[in-house]
Parts: C-alpha cells; sequence; structure tokens
C-alpha cells in the first residue's frame, strides 16, 4: 500500500498516550493537499497557499484551469491510485490512522561552513603550543601511491541542508479538526519546514480485507 501527504513541521512537544506512557512528539500540520496532476502510480500534491503575485504566469495558468489557489509546495508522491481520484481533489489524513509508521523527509538544519572536527567528529591533532596542528586537515594523500585523494575523503565543507528521511516513526495521535499529526520523536529540519510523509517501506500497514481490496473507507 503507497499513500502519502504534505506538511509543514510546526515543532515538539510531549504527551501522555492513554497508557499513561510519557512520548516526546513532533507536530506536523499535514494537508489539506491539493491533488493537481494524477500520474501512473504517482500524484502531484500541493500544500500550502503561494501569492499569484509571487507566481510564474505559466504556472498560475496551470493552478487556473484547476480553479485551485497555487500551492507554496509541490512533490509528486508515489500513490495507489486504485480509487477514483481526479486533480483538483482534496487530500485529507484519513489516509493515515493512528497507530500507523510513516517515513517523514524533510530538509535538515543548515549549519553553514564548518570544520572537519565538527563536521566529521575528528579527535584533532596535538595540544601542545608549537605543533600549529590543533584543528587542521593535515596529509590527505600518498606521494607515490595513489598519487591523489581518494574519493569521499571527509574533508571541511558545508553541513547541513540536505534531504534526510526518518524512518519508522509511530503516529501517536491524529487531530483531524486542525488538520495535524503527531509522530513519535523528531523529524528532519527546523521548524516551518516542508515535508514528506509517507507510510513506512520497512512497517507494511495491515488493512481489513475490504481496505486491501480497494474496497475500504474512501
Amino acid at each position: 500500500m503507497k499513500a502519502g501527504i504534505l506538511g509543514k513541521k510546526l515543532g515538539m512537544t510531549q504527551i501522555f498516550t492513554e497508557e499513561g506512557e510519557f512520548v516526546p512528539v513532533t507536530v506536523i500540520e499535514a494537508g489539506p493537499c491539493t491533488i493537481l496532476k494524477v500520474l501512473k502510480n504517482k500524484v502531484m500534491l500541493g500544500f500550502g497557499v503561494k501569492k499569484e503575485k509571487n507566481t510564474p504566469k505559466p504556472e498560475l495558468g496551470f493552478y487556473k484551469k484547476l480553479d485551485v489557489k497555487p500551492s507554496a509546495f509541490v512533490k509528486e508522491l508515489a500513490f495507489d491510485v486504485n480509487d477514483k481520484i481526479s486533480a483538483g481533489q482534496q487530500l485529507t489524513l484519513d489516509i493515515f490512522k493512528e497507530k500507523d509508521f510513516v517515513d517523514v523527509t524533510g530538509t535538515s538544519i543548515g549549519k553553514g561552513f564548518q570544520g572537519g572536527m565538527k563536521r566529521w567528529g575528528w579527535s584533532g591533532g596535538p595540544d601542545g603550543h608549537g605543533s600549529m596542528h590543533h584543528r587542521r586537515v593535515g596529509s590527505i594523500g600518498g606521494s607515490s601511491y595513489p598519487s591523489r585523494v581518494w574519493k569521499g575523503l571527509h574533508l571541511p565543507g558545508r553541513m547541513g541542508n540536505k534531504k534526510k528521511t526518518t524512518q519508522n516513526l509511530e503516529i501517536v495521535k491524529i487531530v483531524k479538526d486542525k488538520n495535524m499529526l503527531l509522530v513519535k520523536g523528531p523529524v528532519p529540519g527546523a521548524d516551518n519546514g516542508y515535508l514528506e510523509i509517507r507510510l513506512a517501506k520497512k512497517k507494511p500497514v495491515v488493512r481489513g480485507k475490504e481496505e486491501a481490496n480497494g474496497k475500504g473507507k474512501k
């Protein structure tokens, strides 16, 4: 079963479950998403609203054909299109249930240009006053062999600001009237960052026979 939705990270908090367990959760504003296009085994979803003046005219024409407002965040997600869905419809949190597991994808927090000790956890060089090698890179390649720097060598550079996915996060609570999804643990990215939320690949959802045959609740 493939299903997903777009959302925005609002922040983290803690709640008590019905069993009395104290759980740290991430609060996600998930949906409603507009189905912009139905592709083979995929759908193009739009989340949020963008001002028309900030939307290029070709894109604006695309949205006007669907009679919807421009979306701030657009992504293509794998989706089972057994149900009769079409462009212009709304996708909500009904595709998820509490206790389901999801994979959440976002852009990690950017930390700028960092040295090797912070970026890769190097132990550093000698601490003596005359060493002149406290936090430096040092020798990175042999002279005769391989006569080059090995590909993938850990060096200083930009840290963070990359696409990351956290897998198998449990949905603790769904607040449908506020379009909020509470998942156990942290998710990638800063507050107000956009997210892709999909049903977990490694923990398949077990639905009833009717839902498995595509005859469940739509």
